[in-house]
């Protein structure tokens, strides 16, 4: 009988795990470069916490745990799964985040800067780059009302992407202010915004005529399709205060909105490479707890983004009481690792020992710490009958060199070594 992992989620082979550990820790070494201190919560949380109405559709996705002690009765007598779960797993690390501060706040700074990555877990249906088990890595500024939250986290971002050699990204930055903005001028219902901006978000997907289609479908009669469509159309207008406000809804608070925008991304701008940041009006990210400015980092070789984030100002006071301003970006990291180069992680030289079962096991160990503390990965392995498989296995799991230990071997400096490549 075939065995394999549950569906959705994954095994690793070494040399896979060992890539993934690598690109988690440059990601973790820059962060913390950057100011950011890495905290850390269960993958459980309760489920008064995963369900109270600030993870959108993610809250229908998420695995619940059932409370100990049910019997068959309570069962049968149950209406909901919710009756029957107390616990379930992280469907992402935001809430958790939010959680984690209202339960922490009083032992940390003032203006907190979080580093926190992790499994997290969505009954997603399995397919192509779509897991039920994945890694996020984010980050989040608590306590920073001003847009040097935002300036800080996209910075420490794009340093992330230059230090694991991805290149072609790009920041797609946007604010929900605007876009509440123009479906408000496009006489838009309040009350149906946030469907509006759930068909606005198909954009890349399904395209301006289909979105056109929909929005006339799903909306009251009464709004004006070409004031959308201008905004569907305008993703080349740059970041001029003037242009973006014409174009989303032309009032006054686009005005000021648009002028705070430009303002924080030429700081981004200037500290970063040309081209890497570029106004989306159509971007809206789809979580509803978004208040102002949101992002995402696109990338021409996948057909989703590698992260996004943006500010959410109103989610902490949810869980504590007490307004906090809060901005974050989370990094996909199934989807990084599809576009991180392999040279990026090969950060030793890998090279194994090939012993006699006659060498001495106080000689082996020596010889093989030597190694590893002038800088060298080192496997073990015994000597066999087929040296050729075993060199075939080490070459293909990235090893360079090997030597053999043999009886009389006692130090690093007697040994042959072959090259495997």
């Amino acid at each position: 009988m075939a065995v394999s992992s549950a569906r959705g989620m994954r095994d690793f082979l070494p040399r896979d795990k060992e890539h993934r550990d690598h690109v988690l820790g440059i990601i973790a070494a820059t962060y913390h470069r950057h100011g950011f201190e890495s905290i850390e919560t269960p993958a459980v949380e309760e489920s008064t916490t995963l369900h109270s109405g600030l993870g959108g559709d993610n809250e229908k996705l998420s695995f619940h745990i059932m409370k100990r002690g049910l019997t068959t009765e309570d069962m049968q007598g149950a209406s909901s799964v919710e009756e029957l779960s107390d616990l379930g797993l992280r469907f992402d690390l935001t809430v958790p985040l939010a959680r984690f501060y209202a339960s922490n706040h009083a032992s940390l700074p003032p203006v907190f800067r979080s580093f926190h990555t992790g499994p997290v877990w969505r009954a997603e249906r399995p397919q192509k780059g779509r897991y039920r088990q994945f890694v996020q890595a984010d980050i989040d500024t608590l306590g920073e009302a001003s847009s040097l939250a935002e300036v800080e986290i996209l910075l420490a971002t794009a340093d992330v992407l230059k230090r694991l050699g991805v290149d072609g990204w790009r920041f797609r930055i946007n604010d929900r202010r605007l876009l509440t903005e123009v479906l408000t001028a496009a006489g838009v219902q309040e009350s149906e915004h946030p469907v509006a901006m759930i068909v606005i978000d198909k954009l890349d997907k399904i395209g301006a005529p289909a979105v056109l289609t929909e929005l006339a479908e799903r909306l009251s009669p009464g709004f004006s399709g070409d004031v959308l469509a201008r905004m569907l159309e305008g993703s080349d207008v740059g970041f001029d205060a003037e242009s973006i406000a014409t174009l989303m809804g032309d009032t006054d608070t686009s005005r000021q909105v648009a002028s705070e925008l430009v303002e924080w991304v030429s700081k981004v701008s200037t500290l970063t490479d040309p081209g890497v940041v570029v106004f989306d009006p159509t971007l809206v990210r789809g979580m509803g707890y978004y208040t102002s400015s949101i992002f995402e980092i696109s990338h021409p070789e996948l057909g989703s983004s590698l992260g996004g984030g943006g500010r959410y100002d109103g989610m902490i006071s949810r869980f504590l009481g007490q307004s906090v301003p809060a901005v974050g970006m989370s990094l996909g990291c199934e989807r990084l690792l599809e576009v991180v180069p392999e040279v990026a992680v090969e950060h030793f030289e890998k090279v194994a020992l090939a012993y006699d079962p006659e060498a001495p096991s106080s000689h082996l160990v020596a010889i093989k710490m030597h190694l590893v503390s002038t800088g060298h990965q080192v496997r073990l392995v015994p000597q066999s009958r087929n040296m050729r498989a075993v060199y075939e296995r080490l070459a293909a799991d990235g090893f360079q060199r090997v030597g053999d230990v043999g009886p009389d071997t006692q130090s690093a400096e007697a040994i042959t070594w072959r090259d495997l490549e």
